[in-house]
């Protein structure tokens, strides 16, 4: 069967969760076996410059969604179950936008943009919803007891299981989306796929785990890589793989220190402005419009999804707001040899601006609150090993130029200055868990034990 929709794509993003820039094999593992995202990045392109706007998981997620950088929308670091802030359903999301379309709609997986009703997938934009809304370790975890509510899993806005088996969520993840791909074979249909793998602690199915080269962590990887083996199938199998964009990428960096993944060849981890804090893996495959066996080292990020998911699926960008992503189709189409952005700012959870790249410049001028001035050249140096900032003063003065606008216009926690375009995120002045603790509770199926990581 074929599309029956005119030229309008399908659209399956796969958004992994601290999957690390070297984890792939495509991009250099050796460790983890991913025959399925690398066939992928065969069959499409594969990025090397590939950034997220934050190198934690809230904000870089509703930054993706939104198509701006963090701090215009209020969305600086990490939300916890019943914070009172989450993404202000005055924000325009890629789900709104295709919805508007025609669009059939889902998340299957992490959220992370607020667990409050309002902050929820289906308030923006999504139909159906259906996953655990934060991190897989803000549940109830070995010899917590009371101290955090059991780990919900939710349909559309409610709790149908608490603190469930973790091994089995992906298979779980897997059949929801299969599901929702063959009951929307006949319209164009967007899939937030958001995995819980990589992110600690690690529970992948053991057969993953005992067929890994990487213990836990590479049998998490391989599990990913399945899963994308087995939406690509479905789609083959019902004829809609060629007018279909699958994007695979990850959230932010690894955290690495021991536990399996890899930045490399980059420097740092999750949680900072390095490289290997928000350069992260980034496949598209569009098989009608996209060349196979390509790669891109143009710098873009995953800001302009919004921009060119809506040009592909005949949708307008809203203009009544600041919107900080681009149109890349030129580049995924070999149409364009540069980068459509000028400058892309580095950004730390603290709504610190840390660092600038313009070209293959990247200037440091902040760092754990103090100031520096560090200046790196990332095709000579991608590890950020040499600070070239002495031998080269007229970049340096042209990049602080650029770290100036940045401050007007978004702000700059390091200054107290907060930026004339921002908006504000969402409050719930009444903010709860999800699910109190309750030690009876039918839904609690399973105490667990954090995994050996070692």
């Amino acid at each position: 069967m074929s599309n029956t929709h005119g030229d309008r794509p399908n659209i399956i993003l796969i958004n992994c969760d601290d999957l690390g820039y070297g984890d792939p094999g495509c991009y250099g593992s050796e460790r983890n076996s991913t025959p399925n995202i690398d066939r992928l990045a065969g069959e499409g392109i594969r990025f090397t410059d590939f950034y997220v706007a934050s190198p934690v998981c809230s904000a870089s997620r509703a930054s993706m969604l939104t198509g701006c950088y963090p701090r215009r929308i209020g969305m600086k670091g990490v939300l916890f179950p019943g914070d009172t802030a989450g993404l202000n359903t005055e924000e325009i999301t890629i789900a709104g936008l295709l919805k508007a379309q025609g669009y059939a709609t889902k998340l299957v997986g992490k959220w992370h943009c607020g667990d409050q009703p309002q902050f929820l997938p289906t308030r923006h934009g999504f139909d159906s919803y259906y996953g655990i809304p934060f991190s897989n370790d803000m549940g109830r975890q070995a010899g917590d007891g009371p101290k955090r509510p059991p780990l919900p899993l939710l349909r559309d806005e409610t709790v149908i299981q608490q603190q469930p088996d973790q091994s089995s969520i992906t298979e779980r993840y897997v059949q929801e989306s299969i599901e929702f791909i063959r009951s929307n074979r006949d319209r164009p249909f967007f899939l937030y796929l958001a995995h819980m793998h990589v992110h600690l602690p690690h529970y992948p199915p053991e057969h993953f785990i005992r067929n890994s080269k990487n213990g836990r962590y590479g049998g998490a990887v391989e599990c990913i890589d399945w899963s994308t083996g087995v939406l690509c199938h479905e789609l083959e199998e019902l004829g809609i793989g060629e007018n279909t964009i699958v994007i695979f990428t990850s959230d932010n960096g690894s955290r690495v220190r021991g536990e399996g993944g890899s930045n490399d060849p980059l420097r740092g981890t999750k949680g900072t402005c390095w490289e290997g804090g928000m350069r992260v893996p980034c496949i598209m495959r569009w098989p009608a419009r996209i060349a196979p066996k390509g790669t891109r080292s143009q710098m873009v990020n995953a800001m302009d999804f919004l921009p060119t998911l809506a040009a592909a699926a005949g949708a307008e960008v809203p203009e009544d707001r600041a919107i900080d992503g681009k149109d890349i189709g030129p580049v995924l189409f070999g149409n364009e040899p540069e980068s459509p952005h000028d400058a892309f700012f580095y950004y730390r959870q603290n709504g610190n601006l840390e660092a600038v790249r313009a070209g293959k410049w990247k200037l440091f001028v902040c760092r754990d609150d103090e100031a520096v001035c560090e200046l790196y050249n990332l095709d000579e140096d991608v590890s950020e090993s040499t600070d070239v900032a002495g031998q080269h003063p007229d970049v340096v003065a042209e990049l602080e130029g650029k770290i100036r606008s940045c401050r007007k216009d978004i702000g700059d926690s390091a200054r107290e200055m907060e930026g004339a375009n921002c908006r504000p995120s969402g409050l719930a002045e009444d903010a709860r868990p999800l699910t109190e603790y309750d030690e009876n509770h039918p839904y609690i199926i399973a105490e667990y034990d954090l995994p050996d990581r070692g």
